[in-house]
């Protein structure tokens, strides 16, 4: 008895390469839509997981137990204020670790010069700052030096990170000086970004004793900044409120800007969401592609199909042949667009400055979407070769 004949996995992986290195650029062509999709799906995973990883780093330095007190609007519908005695209320708060305020100047504008026309203010905020700021919003000073009993009295000015590139002013001096309001104040610092509160990106922050002399401040805090310990967040959380003013509880709005960053997370999660569709419809038009290529090859090649079932193979080797070159053309693109995603990823995390994470479900996965599509987009075309009688493809033209 003649025992049926066989192809082993090397001779499939044989004949399979041999059938798409006779087509290099078509095979090029169908692999490179493949590869875009499976790219596309590996930047958008990466890059919201490295933005998350940079996030979840930001949040856990700069900490999640800051709350911030504001002032909202009376039941006339007027703007409301906080009581001046308010920072140190809740600064009475037992689990309150450290409080701090600010107070908007309305109408005081700052300029680099006193040449500079009026309506060109860049959009730069002058808030009066308690001393204690800097640590409570978990701040930095860039270049030069914070507030302290001394400067805090004079006319001194500290820039936020936005407002002195506005200014032009990187290096902070006795001889620098800005025009805020009507009087000349000394730069003596210049912060780094503030992530928890951008608003102190764009101001130019001047002690509050000073803003009081210097600038007519009127000592109502706009907005106060209290840090408590994690585990009693919410339960201060509902305390501020009736604590930073007691008569009227109801025009106080308490909020905490670590909820801000969270909500931007949410957006770009969203944003990925759509992005992640795009990629699977380019996986989609790369299986199509890939079908398409396989359909043409067995009408290319029924000469070869023939010959081959002439001289013993049989109509399973053809099957397994025709699917192995579509597994092996949709595994070169998976493999191009796993490396050019990574790639990608790595680039535009290191440019942001970003820590690089591409979580593994995301390889495997795109791996896995290889072979589906190498499998799905093959059978077809090997059960069409498979048809083929060897007289009807050696009849061929």
């Amino acid at each position: 008895m003649i025992a049926p004949s066989r192809l082993l996995p090397g001779d499939v992986l044989r004949v399979g390469a041999g059938g798409l290195r006779t087509r290099p650029l078509r095979v090029a062509l169908s692999a490179l839509g493949i590869a875009i999709g499976i790219a596309a799906m590996i930047c958008v995973v990466g890059i919201a997981s490295s933005s998350r990883e940079h996030l979840d780093r930001e949040l856990a330095k700069l900490g999640t137990n800051l709350l911030q007190v504001e002032p909202g609007q009376s039941l006339s519908g007027g703007d409301a204020h906080l009581p001046a005695e308010s920072v140190d209320m809740i600064g009475r708060i037992g689990p309150v670790t450290s409080v701090a305020a600010t107070g908007l100047l309305d109408g005081a504008t700052v300029f680099r010069s006193d040449r500079v026309p009026e309506g060109e203010t860049g959009s730069l905020s002058v808030f009066a700052a308690r001393d204690e700021l800097l640590d409570t919003v978990g701040a930095t000073v860039a270049a030069g030096t914070w507030f302290n009993g001394a400067t805090a009295r004079y006319p001194t000015v500290v820039l936020g990170s936005t407002a002195a590139e506005r200014l032009g002013i990187t290096a902070p001096s006795t001889e620098v000086r800005i025009r805020v309001g009507e009087r000349w104040f000394t730069v003596i610092g210049v912060l780094r970004p503030v992530p928890l509160v951008p608003e102190l990106d764009l101001a130019a922050l001047v002690g509050w004793p000073a803003a009081t002399s210097e600038l007519g401040f009127d000592g109502y805090p706009t907005t106060v900044y209290a840090r408590t310990r994690d585990e009693a967040v919410l339960p201060v959380r509902g305390l501020l409120g009736r604590t930073a003013n007691p008569e009227h509880p109801n025009e106080v709005v308490v909020s905490r800007p670590s909820d801000a960053l969270a909500a931007k997370l949410a957006a770009s999660t969203t944003l990925s969401g759509l992005l992640l569709g795009l990629g699977a419809v380019s996986l989609l038009v790369g299986g199509v592609g890939i079908a398409n290529t396989m359909v043409i090859s067995v009408l290319e090649r029924r000469s070869e199909i023939g010959l081959r079932r002439s001289i013993g193979a049989t109509r399973g080797h053809i099957r397994v042949q025709f699917l192995a070159e579509s597994l092996l053309l949709s595994a070169l693109g998976g493999a191009g667009g796993i490396a050019l995603g990574l790639a990608l990823t790595t680039g535009f995390a290191a440019y942001q400055h970003w820590p690089t994470v591409v979580p593994a479900w995301a390889t495997g996965g795109g791996l896995l979407a290889t072979v589906l599509i190498g499998a799905a987009a093959g059978i077809y075309p090997a059960w069409r070769a498979s048809r083929l009688s060897p007289t009807e493809a050696l009849g061929a033209p």
